[in-house]
């Protein structure tokens, strides 16, 4: 893979506005368990290797369990996830894919009720975030760290 420029190195403010929403989000109400859900299934859908990797690391040392990681392609067949969860893979997948349809009317409305509005906005500061990380990641070819 052809070496790109690296972001943080190029242009440190920009970086560091991406991490001021990471900051953010680890300052919200979200669990760890829904974040790293989220990051692993956005970047599963935007085939960002480098995200994938880290934030399954990350989610096995918040104490995820690996079998719902190696599931999360899957999620809508198991029954590993709560009602909850599904709404926000359901959600992550309409957003991370807006060009397809958008986030369906059905989804939004069954979300606001099991998540309600402020949780349903952090989930969506959420999937845009890790969008707009897989984006910089892959346009960059942002390399893999080594082993677990």
């Amino acid at each position: 893979m052809e070496k790109r420029v690296q972001i943080e190195v190029a242009e440190p403010a920009a970086y560091n506005g991406m991490m001021a929403l990471e900051k953010y989000l680890h300052e919200s109400h979200l669990n760890k368990s829904h974040l790293d859900l989220v990051k692993i299934r956005a970047s599963q859908l935007n085939r960002c290797a480098y995200c994938i990797d880290m934030h399954t690391k990350n989610a096995l040392k918040n104490g995820e369990d690996i079998q719902r990681i190696f599931m999360l392609n899957a999620w809508r067949e198991t029954g590993l996830f709560t009602e909850e969860e599904k709404i926000i893979l359901q959600i992550t997948e309409e957003v991370t894919l807006i060009h397809i349809a958008g986030l369906a009317s059905e989804t939004y409305q069954k979300a606001i009720e099991i998540l309600g509005e402020n949780t349903f906005s952090q989930i969506i500061m959420a999937i845009t975030t890790i969008n707009a990380w897989n984006r910089i990641a892959v346009s960059t070819h942002k390399p893999i760290s080594g082993g677990l």
